[in-house]
């Protein structure tokens, strides 16, 4: 999955990054890098944190959630900032400018792919890969569920009318999902994954 985001962070970066001259042209890719890393980064931080609900429901949009409906959500806010201060103490750019490129590109990125993984006609990106991939592959038992769990059902519960508590009862019924996505996001993060993460993906620069 990472490949195909840093790939899709480059088919979004035309204006805000290589066209840009406060990005120097050599800088291009690792600023690109930079912007995978932010978006992969956040998404794990958040499942690790126990917020699936959260991550399932920004992808339940279905692309839809573009423009400042993405600026409104926590998640790519903090992408956004994540993003702007690697520009600024990774990549040396002023801190308006980097503001300006992470406020360009993240919410283009984000809505593109949200679009892509709501799309049964397209094979880039689902919900299943994307859980698997930033949980070390642990809460992945197969491409069409974790655990006998069907993530794009699960999704469809959080995004759908009544959300998740359809009884009324107070409480969630995939308790054992969100532990096992929580811990599988866990340990990939002790394992060394955010290092990792920057690794695998400085590996698809050339």
């Amino acid at each position: 999955m990472l490949e195909e985001l840093f790939n899709l962070v480059k088919n979004n970066a035309q204006d805000a990054v290589i066209n840009n001259p406060a990005v120097p042209n050599e800088q291009n890719n690792a600023v690109i890098a930079s912007a995978t890393h932010s978006v992969a980064e956040e998404l794990q931080g958040t499942l690790a944190g126990g917020g699936l609900q959260n991550v399932l429901s920004l992808f339940g949009g279905g692309g839809s959630n573009g423009g400042s409906s993405l600026l409104n959500n926590p998640i790519v806010s903090s992408i956004i900032s994540n993003f702007t201060n690697k520009l600024t103490n990774d990549h040396g750019i002023a801190g308006n400018q980097a503001s300006g490129i992470a406020q360009s590109l993240i919410p283009s990125v984000l809505s593109n792919l949200i679009s892509r993984t709501n799309n049964p006609t397209d094979n880039g990106f689902n919900i299943n890969s994307i859980i698997g991939s930033l949980t070390g592959g642990g809460a992945t038992a197969s491409q069409s569920g974790v655990g006998g769990f069907d993530l794009n059902g699960i999704m469809s519960k959080f995004t759908g009318g009544g959300g998740l508590d359809t009884d009324g009862d107070g409480k969630i019924e995939i308790s054992d999902i969100v532990s096992k996505v929580t811990g599988g996001a866990q340990q990939a993060q002790a394992g060394g994954s955010g290092g990792g993460l920057m690794d695998m993906i400085k590996g698809f620069m050339n």
